[in-house]
């Protein structure tokens, strides 16, 4: 069954928690709920990434497209909120926190220091010849393993460093799975680790991060 990964700074378990901008994380929960259309919304945003990154349509169609995607840009453009109001990347219930930049880890299974699951790279992040392009892989890893270092109650951390190391081509278009855990905690900081491994069960890439917790007051 897929799990959830909590948002940095929260905990699903206690709605007393709040988000990393200061939002009560139980109104996060809740928001996911109600904005079923905003969900999909960015669902298809992912699906127009993928295809628009793998096709050659011929002009009048590029064209009708960029006027379609003009359109909802204007459709939109009135509805802009500040980043504690936004609803992208903190409906912390959904697949990626109904945010379409960092790859979406699909979760199998988690607690406060580890997390197991699923990712499928699409066309979107093609870097060549078949493999993910090198730097979404990085940001991929910052995003989980950020979120890591910053449940189980250790407040919100920001990236002091990643170290990502490419073993083998990671494809795109195919299944992975992706493994990670906090491996330990020295004052504010805190080491967090991930791997993934292709279909056939080769490591592909491995990171490490160091996560800093931030003083009181600190942005």
């Amino acid at each position: 069954m897929e799990q959830t990964v909590v948002l940095r700074g929260a905990r699903p378990d206690d709605g007393r928690n709040t988000v990393a901008d200061g939002r009560d994380a139980g109104s996060a929960v809740k928001s996911a709920a109600e904005h079923r259309e905003f969900v999909d919304l960015v669902e298809a945003l992912r699906a127009a990434q993928d295809t628009i990154t793998g096709a050659s349509p011929p002009e009048d169609v590029a064209r009708k497209a960029r006027e379609g995607l003009e359109e909802v840009t204007r459709l939109l453009a009135p509805f802009t909120v500040s980043e504690a109001e936004q609803l992208a990347g903190y409906l912390i219930t959904e697949p990626g926190h109904a945010q379409a930049l960092a790859p979406v880890l699909h979760v199998d299974e988690s607690s406060t220091e580890h997390v197991r699951g699923r990712l499928v790279l699409g066309r979107y992040y093609l870097g060549g010849n078949g493999a993910a392009h090198g730097g979404s892989i990085p940001l991929f890893f910052d995003d989980v393993l950020g979120r890591l270092a910053n449940d189980g109650g250790r407040g919100t951390s920001r990236t002091a460093y990643l170290q990502v190391n490419y073993r083998k081509i990671t494809p795109v278009g195919q299944e992975l799975r992706v493994e990670a855990h906090v491996d330990r905690v020295e004052g504010r900081k805190r080491f967090v680790v991930g791997t993934i491994h292709d279909p056939e069960g080769d490591l592909t890439v491995d990171a490490e991060g160091l996560f800093v917790a931030l003083r009181p007051g600190q942005p």
